[in-house]
């Protein structure tokens, strides 16, 4: 049976109370494992890297930051204001640079979050299997916090504070006993929000570190996403209106507070600070210059994280004419709806993982040698 407040609509995602520890040593638990996840599960050794092995990735690799940007300039949020033109070539580089060491430190935050979720799934998921699965991310996730904080050690020192608006999400998903909302959240709102934009930073990156890091995380994002897409096929038909309408209220709700805070000056004030910008300078020109109209044309691009996380929405029936009116106003709902389920980042994983495979599989006579 679910607990009170969950919404389970097959028996593979059932949950115990957390801290009920005497129901998941049931003797009939054991024996009621899910096959679901077996595919996904094994699939982890295709895409096995160590992010402290330097086969995989060399952050010691080096780069003048001093004289050139980490990322295109285009992904700078002030470029896309009248105040851009009033700095130098020097300041821009270093705003720029200040902006990428934001968005990493954001992303290391993001996959603490995920750590911290999976980890917290395993307490509550009743199935072994989902359990196992579940388990097994928290490892991925957890070479994600180990690959990102070297990165961002690397380049800066240490990361930025968590901005509030990523802050206070991550906080409702972790701590909230309610696995829809954690897997609505993290497996396909956040981990959308994540492909699209490491598929940015790999086409738009200029430092091989950073393009390379941004690959081999996406090779184990793309199976995490699976993990909501299973629920979401399993989950969204069966649900009722009132069940629906709350899911997709909250990942409207979700969305909207991304589209608009997530990136906004107010949440990068130690980023204007650091070259002498008045965040809420900043905030005014970005309000003049950054309109709706701005929004959906910059949204037409495949890998814009918001249409990736619009469609990754749309894709798990959690979009309906109810909601439909709010992501219209910024993508083509129709459009996306007709498009093919592949991700934007899929081709990009999938090149991962070939190197992967590659790197992992023992070469002739290596076993041999070694003993």
């Amino acid at each position: 049976m679910s607990q009170p407040g969950q919404i389970t609509k097959d028996a593979i995602y059932d949950t115990v109370q957390p801290g009920d520890f005497k129901a998941l040593v049931d003797v009939n638990r054991y024996g009621q494992r899910t096959s679901a996840f077996d595919k996904i599960i094994s699939a982890t050794h295709d895409h096995f890297w160590d992010p402290l092995d330097k086969r995989y990735i060399d952050f010691d690799l080096p780069f003048d930051m001093e004289k050139d940007t980490l990322v295109d300039t285009k992904l700078v949020s002030i470029a896309r204001t009248s105040i851009w033109d009033e700095i130098d070539e020097k300041t821009k580089i270093k705003l720029c640079n200040l902006e990428t060491w934001w968005s990493m430190s954001s992303v290391l935050h993001g996959e603490q979050g995920a750590l911290a979720l999976s980890a917290s799934l395993c307490n509550i998921l009743r199935d072994p299997g989902a359990q196992e699965y579940a388990s097994n991310q928290a490892r991925e996730e957890a070479r994600h916090v180990t690959a990102f904080s070297r990165y961002v050690k690397t380049r800066w020192g240490k990361p930025s504070p968590v901005g509030p608006a990523l802050g206070d999400l991550l906080t409702e998903m972790v701590t909230s006993p309610l696995a829809w909302k954690k897997i609505v959240g993290m497996q396909l709102l956040v981990e959308g929000l994540a492909m699209g934009a490491f598929a940015t930073f790999y086409n738009l990156g200029h430092d091989p570190v950073l393009v390379k890091l941004c690959q081999l995380a996406m090779t184990d994002e793309a199976f995490h996403h699976k993990f909501g897409k299973i629920w979401a096929d399993r989950t969204i038909p069966k649900l009722d209106t009132a069940e629906r309408d709350m899911i997709e209220d909250w990942a409207a709700q979700v969305f909207q507070t991304l589209l608009f805070n997530l990136a906004a000056p107010e949440q990068k004030k130690v980023v204007y600070q650091a070259v002498g910008l008045d965040w809420q300078r900043v905030q005014a020109a970005f309000v003049e210059a950054v309109t709706d109209a701005t929004i959906r044309e910059e949204m037409k691009e495949s890998a814009n994280i918001f249409r990736v996380l619009v469609k990754t929405l749309l894709k798990a029936g959690i979009v309906t004419k109810r909601t439909a009116p709010i992501y219209a106003t910024y993508v083509d709902v129709e459009e996306l709806k007709n498009e093919s389920d592949e991700m934007v980042g899929d081709a990009i994983a999938a090149q991962g993982i070939e190197f992967l495979k590659t790197l992992n599989t023992p070469r002739p006579g290596l076993a041999q040698a070694a003993e």
